[in-house]
């Protein structure tokens, strides 16, 4: 992929069918249009974040993403291991997640389109969109390449229908009619509202490092990745922010709160139901296209580290003519189909917190890590006003995961204990740290 295949591929993965969902749960989360703050917060934290993903990306481009930077910064032959096993751990379960969010977010807007189905019908229709997408990414990626430009470009345009429609019936008035205690900041349910707004801002903002997941298949990957990391980051920022303006001036938020398809509900109220229809649509192929970005990226991700001896080998396994995955994309597929029959609310946390916890907060203690132990090279890429966005973005991680409850932290944590528990018992078979004898 060039930079702008690279580019677009974020780009799809970050949009989807995310906001076009999740406005109206940011509202209902922080109790009014200051939910703004979300979206902003969540911004700055992914910037951060964004540069962390993209000095490590630059410094080692290779496919994996990481899988590749925690080995690396916490010791091949020792820690390392059993980091890197935990974030292959968890991407078993985060990958699926995270592709069947966009799937069921499809078939959310699907009941727009034909409010009568029932849901069975929409439960198909969610495992059929990523059985489908597994079978468009069963090829090469040159190919890939320009599909992933095509559907970047009816993204971009169809947000750009919706903030241009916004800000030509734009009310202040109605965008900022902030309750009296809007902004009560001794309050806990203050930080415990903008926390799950963080959250969802997040999730949408999240796809920023799929480049990252490609490095190996970047054309000039030190240059690359950092340019489509930052570069997607505040595009997709600009536009998100932009469309909450736009919807939250045109319809009054208590209503907006409560919407199951926001952006239809807001072009019927600005066009009629001939819009409504149109975007419902566009938001299908959008988040038709998230799906098929993640999927893309999550399916290099096991097949790097087997390809390297350090996970199961079926994942190893190319195509003789395309070489491409073909068991990490086929397990991808299955098993985020089987994913869709949770809700949205519940996909959405649960990866956002498992990936906190177990990626993200680990890799800005890496970068520290990395700095120590290896010389800059030449051509890579170094975060301004280092260390602050790393600190800024593990502070971040750790209080979204505290805010949205004790529940979702102790899943984060049983999945670290029985990671662990199965690393040790591989590593004993295996004698490998911490059980080698040399």
């Amino acid at each position: 992929m060039g930079p702008i295949g690279a580019v677009s591929a974020n780009v799809l993965n970050m949009v989807g069918v995310g906001p076009f969902l999740t406005i109206p749960l940011a509202i209902s989360a922080m109790g009014g249009p200051q939910a703004i703050v979300g979206w902003v917060l969540g911004a700055i934290l992914c910037l951060c974040d964004g540069v962390v993903w993209a000095e490590l990306g630059s410094a080692m481009p290779g496919s994996g993403g990481s899988y590749l930077y925690l080995q690396e910064a916490y010791g091949r032959h020792r820690l390392g291991l059993l980091m890197s096993f935990l974030f292959l751990w968890q991407t078993l379960l985060t990958g699926p997640l995270s592709i069947a969010a966009g799937a069921v977010g499809f078939s959310d807007y699907m009941s727009f389109i034909a409010p009568g189905l029932p849901h069975r019908a929409l439960l198909a229709i969610a495992v059929g969109v990523c059985w489908i997408n597994g079978a468009l990414l069963y090829r090469s990626i040159r190919s890939i390449d320009r599909i992933a430009v095509v559907l970047a470009i009816i993204v971009l345009v169809t947000c750009c229908w919706v903030v241009l429609s916004g800000l030509l019936h734009f009310h202040a008035a109605r965008a900022f009619n902030f309750t009296p205690d809007a902004f009560h900041i001794s309050s806990p349910s203050f930080w415990a509202g903008l926390g799950a707004a963080s959250l969802i801002a997040v999730y949408d903002y999240g796809g920023y490092n799929n480049v990252c997941l490609l490095g190996g298949e970047i054309q000039q990957p030190r240059r690359n990745i950092p340019f489509a990391v930052v570069a997607s980051i505040l595009l997709v920022a600009v536009v998100y922010l932009l469309m909450n303006l736009s919807i939250i001036g045109s319809l009054d938020w208590r209503v907006a709160e409560h919407s199951k398809a926001i952006g239809a509900d807001f072009m019927q109220a600005v066009f009629g139901h001939w819009a409504a229809l149109l975007i419902s649509i566009l938001v299908l192929i959008i988040s038709f296209g998230g799906v098929f970005a993640n999927m893309l990226g999550y399916s290099r991700i096991p097949y790097a580290a087997a390809a390297q001896g350090h996970f199961f080998s079926i994942f190893a396994r190319l195509h003789s003519a395309g070489k491409f995955p073909t068991a990490s994309l086929l397990f991808m597929a299955v098993a985020s189909g089987v994913c869709c029959f949770l809700s949205l609310d519940a996909l959405i946390k649960v990866l956002i917190v498992v990936q906190a916890l177990f990626q993200f907060a680990a890799q800005c203690v890496a970068v520290e890590l990395l700095r120590r132990r290896r010389p800059q090279q030449s051509g890579t890429y170094r975060m301004p006003l280092y260390p602050v966005p790393a600190a800024v973005a593990l502070v971040g991680w750790i209080y979204i995961a505290l805010s949205n409850g004790l529940t979702y932290v102790l899943v984060a944590l049983a999945c670290v204990i029985a990671g662990t528990g199965l690393y040790l018992a591989k590593a004993r078979y295996e004698q490998e740290w911490p059980f080698a004898t040399s």
